[in-house]
């Protein structure tokens, strides 16, 4: 039994190898690329809606309606990177259910792949609306408080990064176990477990990048408010 799918070689020609991680993360993008294509081709406005067109509004209003939730900001400018990030994760973890797939969540090198993505993501996101003076954060109140942000952004980076290993990877291994020891009973109830299992971890990790990026924006967003009322304060004393 393979604790994580990097340990799983698919092919190896000299120094080059492909291992299983690498292999299933392509098939999961390809099938992520194909499936919108196919799904998105004939959008219609009309009343009388396709299933699939369904499917999809309900889960961009839902993703929308959570993003605006967390953030109190317009959820358009965090669509995009959010809803990538839930739909990989879950799309990687549903197709557990074909013989033979191993989903890449389970692989730590993933895992750390999408929460540096998320690192990356909220100081980007914080400086495009506040500017470079959102740096000024990180030694605030003191400048010796430098080290002690960089190591919480690290630190929390990490922790992301371990959740989602942790849970796919040992969930999997239970599975291996369970129908070890008894085939004939637990295969239907850990295969519908692991379903579940993969959609929360999915929704997990999307609200907690959601959640640090709003932290990081938030306080603009609450100084915008604060002048705005102002002025209507003097508009109308006025």
């Amino acid at each position: 039994m393979h604790i994580t799918p990097d340990t799983l070689i698919i092919f190896q020609w000299g120094p080059v190898s492909l291992n299983a991680t690498i292999l299933f993360t392509w098939c999961v993008m390809v099938l992520m690329v194909v499936g919108s294509w196919l799904i998105t081709r004939k959008l219609s406005t009309e009343t009388h809606l396709s299933r699939w067109q369904n499917l999809i509004e309900v889960l961009v209003t839902g993703m929308r309606d959570e993003i605006r939730d967390i953030s109190s900001q317009d959820p358009g400018r965090y669509l995009s990177f959010v809803g990538t990030l839930f739909l990989f994760i879950a799309v990687s973890n549903l197709l557990g259910i074909v013989p033979g797939y191993v989903p890449p969540t389970s692989s730590f090198s993933t895992a750390a792949g999408l929460a540096l993505c998320v690192f990356v993501a909220v100081p980007l996101y914080a400086i495009s609306q506040k500017g470079l003076s959102y740096l000024k954060e990180y030694i605030e109140p003191s400048i010796f408080m430098l080290p002690f942000n960089i190591i919480g952004e690290i630190s929390r980076t990490f922790a992301l990064a371990v959740r989602l290993f942790g849970n796919i990877m040992s969930g999997t291994i239970i599975a291996a176990i369970l129908l070890g020891i008894a085939p004939l009973i637990f295969p239907v109830l850990m295969q519908v477990l692991g379903l579940l299992i993969g959609l929360i971890q999915a929704y997990i990790f999307a609200i907690l990048a959601m959640v640090y990026i709003a932290a990081a924006t938030h306080v603009q967003r609450k100084e915008g408010e604060t002048g705005r009322q102002s002025e209507k304060g003097d508009l109308s004393d006025g």
